[in-house]
């Protein structure tokens, strides 16, 4: 008995095999459609004002109008750093806010007491909130502009991406034009309690103390700060999740766990909890993540982990208190963008269609 047997190549298409005869498959295959379809997104026109710009996605890719922050104060405009210059705060928090003009308040608050109190305590800390409006139709323009108002430009700014772009391209927005030696990126929502920042905090510093021996005088080399050395620490609900198994409906938990096995399919294992919104960066590893990151939406997180992977970043997932908070933009209509996401990543990553810049 001959026997027949179909298989998916990269760059053939579909291929039947057998009786010592093979027939082509008429059609593009599955795995050379995604490939045009990676390739289409990797150029995209987009015009700002009068210029058309040709955008890659990669770091000669983001070609935009110079960035401008605005200083509701003077009205005059702020030069914005970028992500290639030198730190000039400690820390700053990446917030992406999307129709958050109820939200953002109460977690703006409770962040910049905090940031406060901390910077009062301690002469040498220094930090920055940037806001990053990704298209808003409300009021959170507004909101984000009050508080820029309260605690100045040199603390607050905001960005105004005009239109909607996706969580992860705001972020990406943010980091790119951060000023902190530590970025961490957070919910407006403010379902992780801010302090958790010192978590991820203390386990960046023991992890760069331990690769490049930093703060020891006799072995370290004393130009290297903690913004030299790429780490990333990602906040993680994973020890909440028998809770939250025995709460939520049985459909919810399928879904979620077969989520979970695709992410692990698509990154590999390493990170239990990759959609958790609290992650912190060191600036070293912020240049290479945030220059190269290409997904906007529903993704961009496991993406992050991919990324970290291939660079050879090391990772770390810490637990951090987070409760949930009505408003949530994620359902199930989610989901097939967020499996077609990775689909994308997989195929542009592996077949060498989406390149990496270091």
């Amino acid at each position: 008995m001959s026997s027949d047997i179909g298989f998916l190549t990269p760059s053939r298409g579909f291929e039947k095999c057998g009786g010592g005869s093979r027939v082509w498959w008429r059609g593009v295959g599955v795995w050379r459609y995604l490939e045009d379809i990676v390739r289409r997104m990797s150029t995209v026109k987009v015009s700002e004002g009068s210029a058309t710009f040709k955008r890659k996605y990669n770091r000669t890719c983001h070609v935009e109008a110079p960035p401008v922050f605005e200083d509701p104060n003077s009205l005059k405009p702020v030069t914005c750093p970028d992500i290639l210059d030198p730190a000039e705060k400690y820390i700053s928090l990446i917030i992406p806010a999307y129709n958050e003009e109820h939200r953002l308040p109460g977690a703006l608050d409770e962040t910049l007491i905090y940031l406060q109190e901390r910077a009062a305590k301690d002469k040498l800390f220094s930090y920055e909130v940037v806001i990053v409006d990704d298209g808003s139709a409300d009021g959170t323009k507004r909101v984000a502009f009050d508080f820029v108002k309260r605690y100045t430009v040199e603390n607050v700014r905001v960005i105004l991406l005009g239109r909607n772009h996706g969580k992860g391209e705001a972020i990406r927005k943010g980091m790119l034009h951060s000023r902190g030696e530590l970025l961490l990126m957070l919910d407006a929502d403010g379902a992780t309690k801010v302090s958790d920042l010192e978590k991820l905090e203390n386990q960046i510093r023991a992890v760069a103390i331990k690769e490049h021996k930093l703060g020891d005088s006799s072995t370290s080399d004393l130009s290297i700060r903690i913004s030299d050395v790429p780490i990333a620490a990602f906040g993680s609900r994973a020890h909440l999740e028998e809770k939250a198994l025995s709460t939520r409906k049985w459909y919810r938990n399928f879904l979620m766990k077969g989520f979970h096995l695709v992410v692990l399919l698509a990154a590999g294992p390493g990170i239990r909890d990759t959609q958790c919104g609290f992650k912190m960066f060191t600036r070293a590893a912020a240049r290479k993540l945030f220059t190269n990151i290409r997904l906007k939406r529903w993704c961009f997180d496991v993406e992050l982990v991919y990324l970290c992977k291939l660079f050879r970043i090391p990772m770390i997932e810490i637990s951090v208190n987070w409760c949930e908070i009505p408003g949530s933009k994620v359902n199930l209509l989610s989901i097939p963008n967020m499996l077609w996401e990775m689909a994308l990543m997989s195929v542009g990553y592996r077949t060498g269609i989406w390149k990496l810049h270091s």
